[in-house]
């Protein structure tokens, strides 16, 4: 497989992902937007680090 079709996988199925939430409970994902968009920048930051740092560890051990 080439790397771009790899590519192209991955990001399908992170869309796939962000959009189960919306589409079976819309009325959640709503409450969830507007409490995200009520943080702080550096608490939205430190959210981004660590997600980042999970994805990491996630595919160092898939790899």
């Amino acid at each position: 497989m080439t790397f771009w079709y790899e590519l192209g996988i991955a990001i399908s199925l992170v869309l796939i992902f962000e959009g189960m939430l919306p589409f079976l409970a819309p009325r959640t994902w709503r409450k969830l937007i507007l409490a995200v968009s009520a943080e702080s920048d550096q608490n939205l930051r430190m959210s981004g680090l660590l997600l980042m740092a999970t994805g990491l560890g996630l595919l160092y051990l898939v790899n």
